[in-house]
Parts: C-alpha cells; sequence; structure tokens
C-alpha cells in the first residue's frame, strides 16, 4: 500500500456537524467554524460496525443491577475479542489482537488497561475540517415539548420548551493522509502482525465517500458527503505534502451549483507528478461544479 493524501468534503444544510458543549457548531476563538476529527471519524466506524466488522473505539452498552451502563474499555475489548486482556501475559499479543479492529488498523489506539499502556499511532491521520462557506449563519429553533418539566411538575403551566441549533449551510473540508509506514515499527517486530493493507485503505476510502451521507440522526439528517479528493504516490516516492484543503476555494452561486475549485492544487500536484501514481476526484455533479481538474485527473461522480 502507498501512500496517500486527500480531502474530504462535507456540507451541512440545516443540521449540526458536530457541536459543542453549548449544542452550537464548533468554531474557533475568531469564530470559524469546523468539525473536528472526531465527527469525521465516528460515522465511518458506525458504518463499519453496521458492515459487520470489528470496531473498537464505539460506545457499546451492558445491562448492570437493571440499569444500562456504558463499557469499559476493558469490557469492550472483551465484548468484542471474546479474551480478558488482563489474561493475556504478553504485550505483543495484546498489539496483535488490537489490529483485528477496522479502526484500530486505520485511526490507531491509546489503550492502557491493566499492565498495558499502548499507543499506536495510526496509518490514517485526519486534520481538522474548516467551513468553506464565509457566509453561514447559525439559527436556532425553539421546539416545544409535549411535556411540563418533572422537576416542576408542581408548579409548571406549560410543557417545557427546548432549543434546536443547527447552521443554515455549511462545506466542511477535511485534509488527510495515509502513511502505511507508520506501523512498520510493530510489524517488523511482531511476528504475524499485518501491516496497513489496500483492503484496509479501501473500506477507509468508503468511509470517506458514504459514511456521513449514511449516517441519519436528528442533528445530522442533512449532513452528507459532496467532494472526495485521493493522491496516491508512486511506490517508494518520498513525496511528502502539506494539507492539501488550502489550496481548495468554495463560493455559492446564487440559483447555481455550487463551486469548487482545485484549480490551485491541480497546479502544485503538476509540478510533482513524476512521484504521483494517481489522482482521484469524486464529487456531486447535481449540487457541484467542479473547476480546474486537469486531464489526467481521475473523475468520478460521488454515486
Amino acid at each position: 500500500m502507498n501512500r496517500v493524501y486527500g480531502v474530504i468534503g462535507i456540507k451541512s444544510k440545516m443540521a449540526n456537524w458536530n457541536a459543542d458543549f453549548t449544542g452550537r457548531p464548533k468554531t474557533t476563538s475568531n469564530g470559524d467554524i469546523f468539525g473536528s476529527d472526531k465527527a469525521f471519524k465516528y460515522p465511518i466506524k458506525k458504518m463499519w460496525e453496521n458492515d459487520g466488522e470489528k470496531v473498537l473505539y464505539v460506545k457499546s452498552y451492558k445491562t448492570e443491577k437493571g440499569n444500562l451502563q456504558a463499557r469499559t474499555l476493558a469490557e469492550r475489548f472483551e465484548q468484542l475479542f471474546e479474551k480478558n486482556v488482563k489474561d493475556i501475559k504478553e504485550k505483543q499479543e495484546v498489539l496483535k489482537t488490537l489490529f483485528q479492529a477496522v479502526d484500530v488498523r486505520n485511526f490507531g489506539a491509546t489503550f492502557a488497561e491493566g499492565s498495558n499502556n499502548i499507543s499506536i499511532t495510526g496509518a490514517v491521520q485526519v486534520g481538522q475540517g474548516f467551513n468553506k462557506y464565509e457566509d453561514s449563519n447559525i439559527e436556532i429553533q425553539d421546539i416545544l415539548s409535549p411535556f411540563v418539566d418533572a422537576t416542576k411538575k408542581d408548579t409548571a403551566q406549560n410543557t417545557s420548551i427546548g432549543k434546536k441549533i443547527v447552521s443554515d449551510e455549511a462545506h466542511y473540508f477535511y485534509p488527510f493522509s495515509v502513511n502505511p509506514e507508520n506501523y512498520d515499527i510493530y510489524t517488523k517486530e511482531i511476528e504475524g502482525l499485518e501491516g496497513y493493507s489496500r483492503q484496509d485503505f479501501e473500506k477507509f476510502k468508503k468511509g470517506c465517500l458514504y459514511a456521513a451521507t449514511a449516517y441519519n440522526t436528528n442533528s445530522k439528517m442533512g449532513c452528507e458527503n459532496e467532494f472526495a479528493l485521493f493522491v496516491e504516490c508512486k511506490e517508494a516516492s518520498k513525496l511528502y505534502l502539506a494539507n492539501l484543503d488550502q489550496y481548495i476555494k468554495f463560493k455559492k452561486q446564487e440559483n447555481e451549483k455550487d463551486i469548487i475549485d482545485v484549480s490551485e492544487l491541480e497546479e502544485i500536484l503538476e509540478k510533482v507528478k513524476s512521484e504521483i501514481k494517481e489522482i482521484e476526484i469524486y464529487y456531486n455533479p447535481y449540487t457541484i461544479h467542479l473547476v480546474g481538474a486537469k486531464e489526467n485527473t481521475v473523475i468520478r461522480e460521488l454515486f
């Protein structure tokens, strides 16, 4: 598997792709809307889980004395792999077991259970996804509950009012990199441990193309995949690229398709084309007008 760089575009319309602890779309100190890498990874993990893959770092529940409680990491490990981590004597065996989970093989892991203190730097690294639509607004909707507040039921005269907070429209662009060499320190020392494979990457790629659209919750309804760029280096290439999202421009047109302009990025990639095996762009042609793609770039519809 070769190194890959890329960008994933997520559209959010009357939705809240990534909320902070106040319920508002997450922003920087100067007010720029962004989505964390955790918000990007979670729908992908849920897609893998729904596909029957082993996924370690997702919330799961158990019934304890009639109560529903979230499992600890050790309990999730035992549920997923059918072995107690405390019974495993060698750290190498713990590592080999962790690598059975598709999210660990892609995103790495921090695992501190029992006598183990393991940190795995993932082959896939995802940056923060900044909104490139400058005219985004935050909308607050009042929602009337059919019930009174239980804490004030003796004095409450009316049913309670809640709030739903969304952005009217936002377009997040996430940079990512895939470096299979991150696992060389393990594969060279642990017999039988396989590194990052083409199959692992294809599972990640599938998540990049469909997971946001597939993950429909109340706050995520209106969030969808709209753009994906993959730049695969040649085998043994020494090309290293900075985050590619900074070279992509987004623009809205009145009553027209949105514009995603990759002209500047394509100019940069043209200068290092001898190191590149393939450039792929996926996009939604029904809502996006793609500008600046070169002839040797493989263009595919997102659907």
